[in-house]
């Protein structure tokens, strides 16, 4: 009976840390993410819907399609700018696509 219970508190603190581990992991990513797309907040307004009175383009009616085109094409120096191309060369393709995606219309 004795080991009985220990085993259960042994299991249940397991899980418990396990548990604990998974979604500071989730938390970290989303973290991660979202650290990505805060330069984009800087001249683009949170959600890509612009700086009032910036001149700088709205993003938010783009797809997440659209911004990863345009941001690959910043990247290769196909799309000219002023800011763009240096920023978007300083991202791996994996994380233009992280930014493509939380910053398109969904």
């Amino acid at each position: 009976m004795k080991s009985k219970i220990i085993s259960m508190f042994v299991s249940f603190i397991i899980y418990f840390f396990t548990w604990g581990l998974q979604a500071q992991t989730l938390n970290a990513q989303d973290l991660h993410q979202k650290a990505l797309v805060a330069t984009c907040a800087n001249c683009h307004g949170t959600n890509g819907k612009g700086v009032e009175n910036s001149g700088l383009p709205l993003i938010n009616h783009y797809s997440g399609e659209q911004i990863l085109t345009h941001l690959k094409a910043y990247k290769s120096g196909a799309r000219e700018g002023t800011i763009m191309p240096q920023l978007a060369k300083g991202y791996t393709d994996e994380q233009l696509q992280i930014i493509a995606n939380l910053l398109g219309k969904k």
